[in-house]
């Protein structure tokens, strides 16, 4: 499984639930601050260098499919963020 966070809560989550049982997880740029990502440790964290909340299904979709390459046959959760 392979988690890939859009908001800085839903790395937080994600973050949390690695630690019990750990996975890979991806944000977008804007998840996490470079000095804050650079700062994890015992975390297997990739972040993409381009924000991903609010960006198109193409941008959305492209991630994924890096994702895909750096993990294949993972099953890939994306956070879904509604707007309340």
């Amino acid at each position: 499984m392979v988690f890939l966070a859009i908001t800085p809560a839903g790395l937080r989550i994600a973050i949390a639930q690695s630690k019990a049982s750990p996975f890979p997880i991806w944000c977008g740029a804007d998840a996490i601050s470079q000095a804050d990502y650079e700062a994890l440790q015992a975390v297997d964290l990739s972040r993409f260098a381009y924000p991903l909340a609010g960006e198109s299904h193409d941008v959305l979709l492209g991630a994924i499919e890096t994702i895909e390459e750096h993990h294949p046959n993972a099953i890939i959760w994306v956070e879904h963020a509604s707007a309340l």
